[in-house]
């Protein structure tokens, strides 16, 4: 079987920036076991799986994979299969996506860049001083969403920036998207996610963590947009903004390579 195969950097204005994700168009979906073997042969930290619907509320079925697991959700590889299909179409203003575990997705045209709607998964209070101490942080606030989200808040951006958690540790607290945020300096939040019950460490840039923090910061900043910076090596920025159940998240993407995977 021969498989279009599509990488793409998210959330980045020029390539080698953002979020590397791999988008590969099935037209019926193989077995789990194939799909994961799939992204982890090409070893990024999400590849997006899509399949054609005929008629209903979506264009396509989206999975996404880790080099370890299915995720419930996706931001960046969700804007990445966006780009590509939009990229291939352009009379298409939009595109949506039914997901398995997060609803309808869509990824619009916004200008030169895109526009992403994602659930506002607003996150709770919840003690996890399991997940703090391997952190290694001084914490403000942590809360916690049932998707598996943890946002631990710290005073500032040096806090964010200095973390260097214990992965192994914090890997064995469960199977959490763990977000240390706070106040950022040239933008009005800042953030990194670390992921290592999934087989990534840490997680360049992230919209589906950017789901979570969206519904904190509109509250805690008095206003329902806001800027974001995730500061990974890569390093990513969105626009973040609240919009009833959905937040909008911004961003461009560039395409660095277009292939074919040969799946025996």
């Amino acid at each position: 079987m021969r498989i279009p195969f599509t990488q793409v950097d998210a959330f980045a204005d020029a390539a080698f920036g953002g979020n590397p994700a791999a988008v590969m168009p099935l037209s019926r979906w193989p077995d789990d076991a194939t799909l994961l073997k799939i992204a982890q042969e090409n070893n990024l930290s999400e590849t997006a799986f899509l399949v054609p619907i005929e008629g209903g509320v979506a264009d396509f079925e989206l999975r996404w994979f880790t080099p370890g697991t299915e995720v419930a959700l996706c931001g960046h590889a969700t804007l990445a299969s966006g780009h590509v299909v939009l990229s291939s179409d352009t009379n298409r203003a939009a595109v949506r996506f039914a997901t398995r575990q997060a609803g309808v997705l869509e990824v619009a045209r916004d200008g030169a860049a895109y526009a992403m709607a994602l659930p506002a998964w607003a996150p709770t209070p919840q003690e996890m001083p399991g997940v703090v101490a391997a952190l290694g942080v001084t914490a403000e606030a942590v809360l916690f969403h049932d998707k598996g989200y943890v946002v631990v808040v710290v005073a500032d951006e040096a806090a964010v920036r200095d973390c260097t958690p214990d992965m192994r540790a914090l890997a064995a607290q469960g199977p959490y998207v763990v977000i240390v945020t706070a106040p950022g300096e040239a933008t009005d939040v800042v953030s990194r996610v670390f992921v290592p019950a999934f087989a990534v460490d840490e997680d360049p840039v992230t919209g589906s963590a950017h789901a979570v923090l969206t519904p904190y910061w509109t509250q805690r900043l008095g206003r329902d947009r806001f800027s974001a910076f995730q500061a990974s090596a890569r390093g990513g920025r969105l626009r973040c903004t609240l919009d009833g159940d959905r937040v909008v998240l911004g961003g461009a993407c560039v395409t660095v390579i277009e292939g074919t995977f040969l799946l025996p």
